[in-house]
C-alpha cells in the first residue's frame, strides 16, 4: 500500500512529515501517474516505482535545502520541486520548464495539490530574470554541471547555493566547473540513501564565488 509505503520511507529518510502533508504527496503522485498516460512527464510507468523514484528521490534533497526562495530548473514533472514545496510549505518554490504541456500539468498540481507556495513558469532557463536572484537552485538531471551552473549563473543571489542532484559521483562533471572559470566552486558533494532506489545518488553544493559578469 502506497501510505505504508511512503511512512516507511520517510523514517528511512529521517525525515518526520504530518498526515496531511503525507496525503499531499499521495495524490501528487497520483496526479503524476495519471497525467503521464497523456503528457508524458515521466519515463516512469511502472506505478510502483513512482513513489521510491520520484517522491523519495526529491525528499532525499530536504536535508540540504535551507532558507529563501527556491528555483527548481527543468522540473519536468515537478521534481525535486514539488515534493520539497510539500513538505516545506514555508518555501516559496519556482518550477520552470521549457515544455508548456509539463507546465500546465504543474500549474495545475499545485491548484489541486493547494500549494500557494508553488509557481510554474514556461520558459527556457536563460531566458528568466531576476536581479534579487534565488538562495537556492536546484535541479536533477536536467544537464551537466557545467551548462548548470552557466545557464543558471545570473539567478544567484550573492549568498545563494545550487543543489545540483546527481547518480554517479560526477568527478569528470567536477573536473570541467573547475576548469571552466565561472567564478563558482564545489563546496560538498553529499552521498544520497534513498529507499528502495538502487544505484548511487549524489547532490552536489555548489556556491558562487564572484559576482558574475553580465554582458
Amino acid at each position: 500500500m502506497s501510505a505504508a509505503r511512503l511512512t516507511a520511507g520517510l523514517a528511512a529518510l529521517g525525515l518526520d512529515l504530518d498526515a496531511a502533508a503525507q496525503q499531499k504527496l499521495l495524490a501528487y503522485q497520483a496526479l503524476l501517474l495519471k497525467w503521464n498516460r497523456t503528457y508524458n512527464l515521466t519515463a516512469l510507468r511502472d506505478p510502483a516505482k513512482v513513489l521510491p523514484y520520484h517522491l523519495l528521490d526529491s525528499l532525499a534533497l530536504l536535508p540540504f535545502v535551507g532558507d529563501g526562495d527556491l528555483l527548481d530548473v527543468g522540473s519536468g514533472g515537478g521534481m525535486p520541486g514539488i515534493p520539497v514545496a510539500i513538505a516545506r510549505p514555508d518555501l516559496a518554490v519556482t518550477l520552470v520548464d521549457s515544455n508548456s504541456k509539463k507546465v500546465a500539468f504543474l500549474t495545475q498540481a499545485a491548484i489541486e495539490l493547494g500549494l500557494p507556495n508553488v509557481s510554474a513558469r514556461c520558459s527556457r532557463v536563460e531566458e528568466l530574470a531576476r536581479p534579487e536572484g534565488y538562495a537556492q537552485i536546484t535541479s536533477r538531471a536536467f544537464a551537466e554541471l557545467v551548462d548548470f551552473i552557466r545557464l543558471t549563473r545570473n539567478l544567484i543571489a550573492p549568498t545563494g547555493r545550487w543543489l545540483a542532484m546527481k547518480g554517479v559521483y560526477p568527478a569528470d562533471e567536477i573536473a570541467r566547473l573547475d576548469a571552466a572559470d565561472l567564478g563558482v566552486k564545489v563546496e560538498a558533494v553529499h552521498p544520497l540513501s534513498v529507499p528502495e532506489v538502487e544505484g548511487e545518488r549524489h547532490v552536489v553544493i555548489i556556491v558562487p564565488t564572484s559576482v558574475p559578469v553580465t554582458a
